[in-house]
């Protein structure tokens, strides 16, 4: 006996494989009589079931092939011919607040398929907004972004030359040259003299205390003895 887990992992199997894979599909063109065929099915059927249905309807076909071939081309809402001004120009307005997704642009122009849209965007609007000095993308004028662009660089090169001459002045700085009061401090207490100097006290200040140090201990040693000496 099968357990369920067994049984289950199968289906999933045999859903997720891809009917591409199978032996003996047709490929390329639809050609007249299938269009005819799988309009009939649908027509009578209705959408829906397109794994299954190319088996039923007698077709040759992938079911995503089926899909795509009633959803862009046979469906009888499909709008055919030239895209109107009206809708070109509801494209631009959806594409400025949409962006690149062809399926929502779609659902809000009745009759054109969200391939048709993208197509078409490709291979005309595009390069009309590029012809316009238009990005595509942000849909402002090229000479705009230039600038921003353009801007942006001249303050990163400014920036850069301002921490160059800082350095600068810092370099000029440690070499010894007077530039302010504090080089010229900086410079006097890097002097041999004064460093000499200043080391001097250093060892006078230790060796006073030293010998203040020496003094007190004979002193209690001296106390000490003489304590002894009269109990």
């Amino acid at each position: 006996m099968r357990s369920p887990s067994a049984s289950s992992s199968s289906s999933k199997n045999s859903k997720m494989e891809c009917c591409s894979k199978v032996v003996g599909l047709k490929r390329g063109p639809w050609t007249a009589e299938e269009d005819k065929m799988l309009s009939e099915y649908v027509k009578r059927e209705g959408e829906g079931r397109w794994r299954t249905m190319p088996q039923k309807a007698g077709l040759l076909r992938c079911g995503k092939s089926c899909r795509l071939r009633w959803m862009n081309y046979l469906r009888p809402t499909v709008k055919r011919g030239h895209i109107s001004p009206d809708e070109e120009d509801l494209i631009l307005r959806l594409h400025r607040l949409l962006g690149n997704r062809w399926s929502l642009i779609a659902g809000r122009i009745p009759g054109r398929t969200d391939n048709e849209i993208k197509n078409y965007w490709n291979t005309h609007l595009r390069k009309k907004l590029m012809r316009q000095g238009i990005d595509p993308k942000t849909h402002k004028p090229l000479q705009q972004n230039y600038s921003s662009v353009q801007q942006n660089s001249i303050s990163l090169v400014q920036l850069i030359s301002s921490s160059q001459n800082n350095i600068d002045h810092v370099q000029e700085g440690a070499d010894g040259i007077k530039l302010d009061d504090d080089i010229d401090t900086y410079n006097f207490l890097q002097d041999d003299a004064f460093s000499s100097f200043f080391n001097s006290l250093i060892n006078d200040d230790m060796f006073t205390n030293n010998q203040q140090q020496q003094q007190q201990q004979q002193q209690e040693q001296e106390k000490e003895t003489t304590a002894g000496i009269n109990p």
